[in-house]
């Protein structure tokens, strides 16, 4: 009795195994939805939709992308979350994958358990950047300041919980300096404040801050990438202004749902990191100050799991919640 249901077992086992191997053999059979959980004409749309271009080009797969924004991404991620595991349903996105299971209380989905990591794409760092007549010229010139009129320097942000604001969460933390936040309803308004000078400081993409830096209506201090900005080779990072180890950044990765079949995983990482390289895609996001990753899944898993932990950290130590 025992040697049959031992055989019964092992018969189960290779019907399932052989299975998830005819499946991942003969997929894609129709198109593949990628889901992005922000705005049409946002950053992570234009660069999701040009990696995905690319990727139906070289594949000869159509990929469809569908914008699903709300609730900072957290709908489109609920989506690609409750979707089948069968690599039809992908999900484009970026920090907010990280900061919102501590930003938002009773999340319908988890962050790692729900999702199978693909790879991540694409990273771009911040910049520091102040009004020109604000007397800090460095970050050390910032953090002596900070300390000399504690809680007295303003500092602004897209809004509370944005990646901006928790990038300067996590350096008057790092640094030991108390500053205020003054937080917007996005960039725009955030950087006429900035220049008009009715706040001091904030971290901002460098994509919306270069022509004012370059008009000299604001005074790059620093970026917040592990190493210089390529468009940006004189301006040194946080890290090499005296507080190392300071790293964040703006990533682009690409997950499916949890359970999807290891072999379309590893299919969908060979296409996407390919068309990631292809020429005329590393030229696009050059331009826009990105640059490529191109990571394995298992090292996307990874960076997921410290990136989680990392903020998590910031965001109990400074209280900060969504708007």
């Amino acid at each position: 009795m025992r040697h049959c249901s031992i055989l019964r077992y092992a018969a189960a086992m290779l019907i399932a195994f052989s299975g998830t191997a005819f499946a991942a053999d003969g997929y894609p059979a129709k198109p593949i939805r990628m889901i992005v959980p922000f705005a049409a004409g946002g950053g992570a749309d234009i660069v999701g939709r040009l990696i995905a271009q690319k990727v139906s080009e070289e594949w000869g797969e159509q990929i469809i992308v569908e914008n699903r924004a709300g609730a900072a991404a957290n709908i489109g991620a609920a989506l690609v979350a409750k979707s089948e595991p069968d690599g039809y349903t992908l999900l484009f996105t970026g920090p907010n994958h990280s900061t919102n299971v501590s930003l938002y209380d009773n999340l319908i989905y988890d962050p790692v358990r729900d999702f199978a990591p693909v790879a991540l794409l694409t990273s771009a760092p911040y910049i520091l950047v102040s009004n020109p007549e604000f007397p800090a010229r460095s970050v050390s010139d910032l953090i002596k300041l900070a300390r000399a009129q504690p809680g007295k320097i303003a500092y602004g942000s897209a809004g509370n919980g944005t990646a901006g604001h928790l990038a300067m969460e996590l350096l008057k933390s790092t640094a030991g300096i108390d500053m205020i936040h003054v937080p917007y309803k996005g960039s725009a308004p955030m950087l006429n404040d900035l220049i008009g000078g009715r706040i001091s400081v904030a971290f901002d993409n460098i994509l919306s801050s270069s022509q004012f830096i370059k008009a000299g209506s604001l005074r790059a201090i620093a970026t917040s990438g592990a190493s210089r900005a390529p468009s940006m080779p004189d301006t040194p990072t946080v890290a090499q202004s005296g507080l190392p180890g300071f790293d964040v950044t703006v990533w682009q990765g690409l997950l499916a749902p949890a359970g999807t079949p290891p072999e379309i995983v590893a299919l969908l990482n060979k296409k996407f990191v390919a068309a990631l390289h292809a020429p005329e895609v590393t030229a696009r996001l050059a331009a826009m100050n990105i640059e490529l990753t191109g990571s394995t899944p298992g090292q996307f898993a990874e960076f997921l799991r410290a990136d989680i932990a990392k903020w998590a950290t910031v965001i109990k130590e400074s209280g900060a919640r969504p708007d």
